[in-house]
């Protein structure tokens, strides 16, 4: 923040040297929320085989397969929880299918 600094009192600021700052302050935060939206998207997640059967469209016994082998990097399990990363396991889907998207 130019011509500011943190020791100089609110009192002693005129409604210009206000607006000056305001304008500072909303142009940063609106600079770190362009950022943030340029980023990648929030990650998705499914649960479970019924997730994985819910993705893929497809059966219990096939869903199974998918977690033990195509997608399986994309599976997190800690007991019965399990939580599938979406974008990655569609990526490994569509490798195994010679459809690769990087």
């Amino acid at each position: 923040m130019i011509g500011f600094d943190d020791s100089m009192p609110i009192g002693a600021m005129t409604i210009g040297d206000l607006k000056v700052l305001m304008q500072e302050i909303f142009e940063t935060a609106a600079g770190q929320n362009v950022s943030k939206r340029g980023s990648a998207a929030p990650k998705r997640y499914v649960y479970g085989i019924k997730g994985i059967e819910e993705l893929f469209g497809c059966s219990h016994a096939t869903a199974q397969h998918y977690k033990d082998n195509v997608i399986k990097e994309a599976v997190t399990q800690n007991g019965r929880k399990i939580i599938v990363d979406v974008e990655y396991a569609i990526e490994l889907f569509g490798r195994r299918n010679g459809h690769g998207q990087k």
